[in-house]
């Protein structure tokens, strides 16, 4: 098998009371788990067996519909679960921080148009937070796209995304999507999605 399940770094219940441990241990063993197992299945015997996922992302408007549906849900999760922490929340700091205002405005003026990039998204999908040549910018996509696929969001590499699948709130917030999104601030880890800013410059 070319990928497998990530482990998670914190228990199921570690993000209570802002996403309860119900719905992650769902949304990783089973969604999470799903769209693993048939990326996999999707890629057996194809020439991208063995590529890895951003050159399959980037290449997925020639590898069909399994390939990009299940692709991008595994690494739209994979990344999710990694930004996240039962020590996250307050507010991002260093060279992050510094991006934040000088591209986006400043801290609450990124929130807002990240919350309202979750909010607005009509059905599944995700918002995110990209950079692309260097700067900060904030989008959404639809089902699993990402930005890392062609002529997707705002083109950039994500460092930080949240899942607005219903799958992922809904137990706990059934449809308070923006009770959800408020919640997610929680949660974030700041210092990775740091690390992830770096790297993507």
């Amino acid at each position: 098998m070319a990928f497998d399940l990530p482990a998670l770094k914190y228990d199921y219940n570690a993000l209570e009371p802002h996403i309860d441990a119900r719905t992650m241990e769902i949304h990783h063993s089973k969604h999470h788990a799903g769209y693993t197992a048939k990326l996999n299945a999707a890629l057996a015997g194809t020439d991208h067996e063995n590529s890895s996922i951003d050159e399959i992302l980037k290449n997925v408007d020639n590898l069909g519909a399994g390939i990009r549906n299940n692709g991008g849900g595994f690494y739209n999760h994979s990344l999710f679960w990694s930004i996240m922490s039962a020590n996250g929340g307050g507010l991002p700091t260093g060279l992050l921080a510094d991006a934040i205002d000088t591209d986006l405005g400043g801290f609450e003026a990124f929130k807002a148009a990240f919350s309202n990039a979750a909010a607005t998204q009509f059905g599944s999908g995700w918002a995110w937070l990209c950079v692309k040549d260097g700067k900060l910018s904030v989008c959404s996509s639809a089902n699993q796209d990402n930005p890392m696929m062609p002529g997707v969001g705002c083109g950039g590499i994500p460092i930080l995304g949240l899942d607005v699948w219903e799958h992922a709130y809904y137990l706990n917030y059934q449809n308070r999507r923006p009770d959800y999104i408020e919640a997610f601030f929680n949660v974030i880890n700041w210092d990775e999605v740091n690390i992830r800013y770096n790297a993507a410059k």
